[in-house]
This record gives C-alpha cells, sequence and structure tokens, in this order.
C-alpha cells in the first residue's frame, strides 16, 4: 500500500512539474491574410494570375462568340428550309451542325486548358513566397522566444486556433522582417495562398 501511495505522489509531482513547465511556454499569433495582402510579391503573383486568367477568359470569350454567330446563322438557315432546297439546305445544315459540335468541344477543351494553365502558374509563383514568409515567421519567433504561433487567419477557416486571449500578435513585426511597413493596408481582394 505505502508503494501505491509513493507512486501516486511520483505521478502527481511529474504531472505538476509538465504543467508548470507548459504554462512558462510563450504562445504567439499571427494573421496570415493580411501579411499576405501586404507582400508585394505575392501582390504581383495574384496579378499576374488575374492577368493570366483575364487573357484565357477573352480567348474563350472569342471562341463563344464564334459559336453564337454560327448556330444563329443556323438557325437562320433553317428557317428557309423548304421543299424546294430541302436537300442543299439539309446538308448545310447538317454541315454546321458538325462545326458547331467541334467548336463547343474546342471551347470546353480551352476552359480545362485555362483552368490547368492558372493552376501551373499558380503552383510556380507561390511556394516561394510561402517559403519566405516562412522563414520569416519562424525567426520572428525565434527571436521573440516563442514556443507556438497560432494562425488566425479566415482563410486557414480558424481550423489552427481554437480559443485566444492575448497572446502576442507578431503580424507586424513578420511584415517589418518581411520589409513590409506595419502600417500598410492590405489589397481590397485578399491574396490566395496555395
Amino acid at each position: 500500500m505505502r508503494k501505491l501511495i509513493n507512486v501516486l505522489f511520483v505521478a502527481a509531482g511529474l504531472l505538476l512539474t509538465a504543467n508548470v513547465a507548459n504554462a512558462q511556454q510563450k504562445l504567439g499569433h499571427l494573421n496570415s491574410d493580411e501579411i499576405y495582402a501586404t507582400m508585394p510579391e505575392a501582390k504581383a503573383a495574384q496579378a499576374s494570375l488575374e492577368s493570366l486568367a483575364k487573357t484565357k477568359q477573352g480567348e474563350i470569350d472569342k471562341m463563344i462568340t464564334e459559336y453564337q454567330a454560327k448556330l444563329k446563322a443556323a438557325q437562320d438557315k433553317e428557317k428557309t428550309l423548304s421543299e424546294a432546297n430541302k436537300e442543299v439546305v439539309g446538308k448545310e445544315l447538317q454541315n454546321a451542325q458538325v462545326e458547331l459540335q467541334d467548336l463547343g468541344k474546342r471551347i470546353e477543351d480551352a476552359r480545362t486548358k485555362a483552368t490547368t494553365d492558372v493552376q501551373t502558374e499558380q503552383g510556380r509563383l507561390y511556394p516561394p513566397i510561402n517559403q519566405k514568409l516562412s522563414a520569416a515567421m519562424g525567426a520572428v519567433a525565434k527571436e521573440k522566444g516563442l514556443a507556438y504561433v497560432f494562425d488566425i487567419s479566415a482563410s486557414s477557416g480558424f481550423n489552427n486556433l481554437i480559443y485566444f486571449d492575448g497572446g502576442e500578435d507578431i503580424t507586424a513585426a513578420v511584415k517589418t522582417k518581411l520589409g513590409i511597413s506595419a502600417s500598410a493596408t492590405p489589397a481590397k481582394t485578399p491574396v490566395k495562398k496555395n
């Protein structure tokens, strides 16, 4: 019985020591959405992606306009169909149908390729930005002696933090580490990070 009581005291002492050690660890938080929205590299990457997407959409819009014009021409041709010209107009309508199907497939292929191109460009542009941000966050956390840093940004769905009361917000310090003015205003549209 005495051994059991000694074991319980030792276990309670270890538990108390672990809790005291945990209580001494410093916690911090930051808002990576705010940092991304003010990083020049992220702004440039977002502008590049938007430009690429706009160019691709312009190409697709031209194809859609062509499709609509050909469809209208085929519909107008169909209105002229009569017994007298049934054979000639019927053949023209069949050719128009094949042409419209081909153009529809090209439009869908162009949409798929545009999506792939934008995703590929995003995959090329963002990893170096993410690496730079990660290095800055790690450096600031070490400088401030923080054991844990939580991201409280909306894009992370607040999943990285369930509750916080106080803590040290290092968003401004990370911006400074990246050479961004701490008072820089975020872009109107949030920059996506992938």
